[in-house]
């Protein structure tokens, strides 16, 4: 199965450095993929997994595109990238997705013998701080907050964080690029290439996706 259980043999390194890329990913575009690139290189990551949610806790009251379908886009998107590899614990774990549950089950799969980082958008992240038992998270990862460049990070010095817990800021570029906007272009047949990778438009387009979003 992609992603999991890989990276258990810590011969040739003594501590692993793990990414977990998080997110909807519907679709995955080349913000998402700039972004887990930029972790990899700013944290000194030795792999990126990406996690695409089950059903999404931000986004119960929301139409979103069913996780096998997210997941496809996800796996064709990463493929070419040796130190990306794509994750189905959430899709396929039944109920609404916390990271800090995601985070618990890797920590238990991987032990004392890794570092976890777990990398989304910085809107995410002020949103995870306010989920069930975030402060557990200080004793399971670092949060990577991926921004855009000029994003207000004062959200984050005004916001009170768990005891213990990390939370570092990571300036992506590309983050400029939107799954909404996307979705939105698609539907209303404008041009998205540069947005995404030409394989997930492909993909898109052959499963008849986001004809009905606006």
């Amino acid at each position: 199965m992609p992603g999991d259980g890989k990276w258990t043999d810590t011969r040739v390194r003594k501590r692993l450095r793990l990414g977990i890329m998080g997110g909807t990913f519907d679709p995955i575009h080349y913000g998402h993929l700039v972004a887990a690139e930029e972790a990899l290189v700013q944290f000194n990551l030795d792999k990126v997994l990406f996690m695409p949610t089950g059903t999404p806790a931000r986004k119960t009251d929301q139409r979103v595109t069913p996780a096998e379908h997210r997941y496809l886009m996800t796996v064709i998107a990463t493929a070419s990238n040796p130190d990306f590899e794509v994750s189905r614990l959430e899709i396929d774990r039944p109920g609404v997705t916390y990271t800090v549950d995601t985070m618990t089950e890797l920590r238990t799969r991987y032990g004392d013998s890794a570092d976890l980082f777990f990398i989304t958008g910085a809107d995410a992240v002020l949103e995870i701080l306010t989920w069930k038992d975030s402060a557990r998270l200080a004793d399971l990862c670092t949060l990577i907050a991926a921004t855009r460049p000029g994003y207000d990070l004062s959200p984050f010095m005004e916001r009170p964080v768990p005891s213990g817990l990390r939370v570092e800021t990571m300036e992506v570029p590309a983050l400029a690029i939107s799954s909404t906007d996307i979705r939105a272009r698609m539907a209303s047949r404008r041009p998205v290439r540069y947005l995404l990778p030409e394989a997930v438009a492909a993909y898109v387009s052959k499963n008849r996706l986001y004809r009905g979003d606006g």
